[in-house]
């Protein structure tokens, strides 16, 4: 059913269900540990339990890998649902019934897609039945069977066949107006602006249907059979079909095995489907476009471990090289990458047919290399570490790439390494890294896309007191701690203490959102350079304007802006934390912290200014005023 859920039954919903029934039966060893429960994270792979949850806040977070929200949040992650299909699952758990609010710009945009995904279904069916009825099938079929395909496999997938001519699909569909508009929207019909005329896209080419993980059609695949180019072609994008963040065979892979284990990333459709016919059901295939950033966050919230599966020769290890640098940023402490490299003249669907599945799952166990292995043999190929250039260039190469890693223990053990292959001490390394980045002109990151960089433990506030300290923080060992990366943070100690108050003020509005009304923040606060001071503001602003406003309410309204979409992650990242113990000490807190927020602009302004060369008689005015003003405000045996 279309429409928008209704703010208030997401609030009441939120109300009323319990986080832990959530959780119980999806979390391994969950079990009571004080006032929250603790077991094994389900979105990393880990064997001391680092998950927790409070029941009393409905929140859950996990130390070893950051992922963290409330009982919708974790649904969504969990069993890979969009926010609608989550509030559906969580309304069946307490039996009520979902409503929606109707508009007529909704409604049609509801209708447009479902039409969409009809004709796609539509064309799946039309195109099976052409590979076993079609005069001209023999070609198609010859080809199946040459690589081993049953017809098992082929129904499995429905692959199909696009015969050759022009408006065989358009025929079938039906040629007129409406038709030719939806099948041009649905990628299968191109328009020709010179002769003003319509043709099928796809002609004479074994076709693969793309699902989405709801197992709908959002597109196609097409094998040509005979001297046509390109020898595959894939739908362009279009409304339901955006191929830096889809993988043919997912849908299969999770059809077949609720919990997977680990997924094997491989060229073609083929290499998809003669793996499966083999028993190997976990392999999925990018759609005409190298391994992005979004299909490994995508997969990493799905399995611990993924395998890159290249060919061996020179352009399979150059692909090596481009997936090694999409993985390094994304792969968190938990998950694993490797690399396989697959004998000369052949690939995966030919390799399995040879040595059958037990021989290949032995290949992939063994022969696989881990990230680190692949890293550091990749980096110092045709480099003498034995000569002090050699490990000169050596560590000029290596050492961005592993800057550009999340915080956390693969990365310190990585730098580690690089010290032991170099002789070179951690400070020197370090000396090394800020020597590139200053050398390095790097493109602005968008606020809503930067990652916090606060540390997410007490001792480093500055100004919170120590009996306010995060509650939940007792139950991670450091092993699950986020690591620090304390050589990237600025070098003035407020600029520091500014990242660590602002979310310590955003937390204490998440978690008491009334005292939004005493949150007069200062009129300069966008001259902090810290990217969490635009969500400070968005979530102030917003809790002000709205203030019955709960965490419910603030998920809606946030998701459907594309502004404040970009806060939500950033914001679970930051909800766990629990520092107070009532809304009383949670207001003295706020009040005590929001004028050292103004302090610390003026600071800045009054580093501006210090530095200045020459000073207007306007900027020596403010320079006074700004000395004299932070003179009154430091007490005595109180340093800022």
């Amino acid at each position: 059913m279309a429409g928008r859920i209704p703010q208030h039954f997401i609030d009441d919903l939120l109300a009323r269900v319990n986080i832990i029934d959530v959780l119980d039966g999806r979390v391994q060893k969950l079990k009571r540990t004080g006032k929250n429960y603790s077991g094994l994270c389900p979105f990393h792979k880990e064997k001391t339990p680092s998950f927790t949850a409070n029941q009393e806040k409905q929140f859950y977070y996990c130390f070893g890998c950051g992922a963290g929200g409330n009982a919708l949040g974790f649904l969504m992650e969990y069993d890979h649902l969009d926010f609608p299909q989550a509030v559906e699952e969580l309304a069946k758990m307490t039996g009520m019934e979902v409503p929606r609010e109707e508009s007529q710009q909704n409604r049609q945009k509801q209708q447009q897609l479902k039409s969409l995904y009809d004709l796609l279904e539509k064309a799946t069916q039309y195109y099976s039945q052409q590979l076993r009825s079609n005069p001209s099938r023999d070609q198609a079929v010859s080809y199946l069977k040459s690589r081993g395909l049953s017809g098992q496999a082929a129904k499995a997938f429905e692959i199909g066949f696009a015969p050759p001519g022009w408006d065989n699909l358009l025929t079938h569909i039906g040629d007129d107006a409406e038709h030719r508009k939806q099948l041009e929207q649905a990628g299968l019909l191109i328009h020709n602006e010179e002769r003003n005329s319509d043709y099928d896209r796809f002609r004479n080419r074994i076709m693969f249907p793309i699902r989405d993980q709801r197992g709908r059609v959002i597109a196609f695949g097409g094998r040509v059979l005979g001297d046509d180019k390109p020898k595959y072609l894939n739908s362009p994008e279009t409304a339901t079909f955006h191929k830096s963040r889809e993988l043919y065979g997912l849908y299969e892979a999770r059809r077949h095995s609720n919990k997977l284990e680990r997924l094997l990333i491989v060229e073609g459709y083929m290499d998809v489907v003669g793996l499966a016919q083999y028993g190997i059901h976990y392999a999925v295939a990018t759609l005409g476009t190298a391994t992005t950033a979004q299909h490994l966050e995508r997969i990493f919230k799905m399995v611990p471990e993924v395998i890159f599966c290249f060919d061996g020769d020179q352009a399979g290890r150059t692909a090596a090289g481009r997936a090694l640098s999409t993985t390094l940023p994304v792969i968190q402490d938990g998950q694993e990458a490797r690399f396989l490299f697959l004998p000369e003249g052949e690939d995966p669907d030919s390799l399995v047919r040879k040595e059958g599945q037990e021989a290949f799952t032995k290949r992939l166990d063994e022969e696989a290399l881990p990230l680190d292995d692949w890293f550091f043999k990749s980096q110092s190929e045709d480099i003498d570490l034995n000569s002090m250039s050699g490990r000169a260039r050596f560590s000029s190469a290596a050492l961005p790439a592993i800057q550009s890693m999340k915080n956390g223990i693969l990365k310190q053990m990585m730098l580690d390494r690089v010290s032991e292959l170099t002789g070179l001490s951690q400070d020197q390394l370090e000396s090394v890294v800020n020597l590139h980045s200053a050398t390095q002109t790097p493109e602005p990151a968008p606020v809503a896309e930067s990652e916090p960089t606060t540390s997410d433990y007490p001792e480093d506030i500055g100004y919170y007191p120590e009996e306010y300290a995060v509650d939940i923080a007792y139950e991670a060992t450091p092993a699950h701690r986020p690591q620090t990366n304390r050589s990237k943070r600025p070098s003035s100690t407020g600029a520091r203490r500014s990242v660590e108050l602002s979310e310590r003020i955003i937390s204490l509005l998440l978690h008491y959102p009334t005292l939004a009304r005493l949150c007069e923040l200062p009129a300069r606060l966008e001259q902090l350079p810290e990217p969490n001071i635009a969500l400070l503001h968005a979530l102030a602003t917003y809790l002000k304007s709205h203030p019955k406003a709960t965490l419910g309410t603030l998920y809606v309204d946030w998701q459907e802006e594309p502004q404040l979409s970009s806060y939500l992650m950033t914001l679970n990242g930051i909800t766990y934390a629990d520092p107070v113990e009532n809304i009383e000490q949670a207001e003295r807190i706020l009040q005590d912290a929001l004028p050292k927020l103004e302090i610390r602009i003026d600071d800045l302004r009054l580093d501006e200014l210090k530095q200045k060369l020459s000073r207007t008689a306007e900027e020596k005015a403010e320079l006074n005023q700004l000395l004299l003003k932070r003179h009154s405000t430091i007490s005595p045996g109180r340093s800022e």
